[in-house]
């Protein structure tokens, strides 16, 4: 099987070097960048060829470009893609319904995550009706090389980002605030502070996993009725949940807007 990137921004380098080192050879490895000089220090893991090229020998072919850029990908390509292929958007904005306007061939979405970087992505997942058993079977082998993948249906993949794409950064500004916090009470080194936060917060985090643990079942283990812990979670519960609805109400809506941007680009 013979698999293609074209772009060759943050999501799509990513992919090329993951998908390599998991044993891909280069021979069945196809790469295309707009400014080829990119690809420089992948041509020797992977084939450096236009972009009709690859889609003509590539069974699945990931397009890693900007949502304003995939419909001149497809309609640069659309009518060379090998029969049989299927095409994978990177980007959750464009819907099924507007790259089947340029192209019949099945199609998926895919919503990696930046801890695919230590192999550790929930990526998520949909097709299209037109995918078969078979290239669903082939690209989620493929994406286990950077992780768990998740097979959502196309009108939860915004939520689904949220809370697994996007999770990184909201998890950070997060620990980013508690440990800004803490500084104000400790002469504990900032460098110090923060090894102790994230260590404790992996630990918790692999803890859960392992035990079959609810967040409820931690706090109790914790949190002693009457105790210190308790007086710091009631702080949590009661204050926090405001923060958290404001923010999925902003970024949902954000989605929809880019969505929206998205779908007009494929009219203009």
């Amino acid at each position: 099987m013979k698999t293609g990137i074209i772009g060759y921004g943050n999501m799509g380098k990513m992919l090329l070097w993951k998908f390599a080192e998991s044993g891909i050879a280069k021979q069945d490895l196809y790469a295309f960048n707009r400014t080829v000089e990119k690809l420089d220090e992948a041509k020797d893991i992977a084939q450096i060829v236009p972009s009709k090229e690859l889609a003509k020998a590539c069974d699945i072919t990931f397009i890693c470009v900007r949502p304003a850029d995939i419909k001149t990908v497809l309609e640069e390509i659309k009518d060379d893609i090998k029969e049989g292929a299927l095409i994978v958007s990177l980007n959750g904005s464009v819907s099924f319904e507007a790259i089947g306007n340029i192209v019949s061939t099945g199609a998926a979405k895919v919503i990696p995550s930046l801890t695919a970087e230590i192999g550790r992505s929930q990526t998520l997942v949909c097709f299209n009706d037109k995918v078969s058993d078979t290239q669903k079977h082939a690209l989620k082998g493929l994406l286990s090389s950077i992780g768990n993948v998740i097979e959502l249906p196309e009108n939860e993949m915004g939520m689904g980002s949220e809370l697994v794409s996007c999770m990184p950064g909201f998890i950070a500004s997060i620990f980013d605030v508690i440990c800004n916090s803490a500084k104000k009470h400790t002469s504990i080194p900032d460098d110090q502070i923060v090894k102790m936060v994230l260590q404790t917060m992996s630990a918790t985090g692999d803890l859960m996993l392992q035990k079959g643990m609810t967040f409820e079942d931690v706090v109790k283990r914790v949190a002693t009725p009457g105790g210190i812990t308790e007086e710091g979670t009631k702080v949590v519960y009661e204050g926090f949940p405001e923060t958290m609805d404001l923010l999925f109400e902003k970024t949902l809506a954000k989605r929809r807007l880019t969505a929206e941007k998205a779908e007009a680009s494929f009219s203009a």
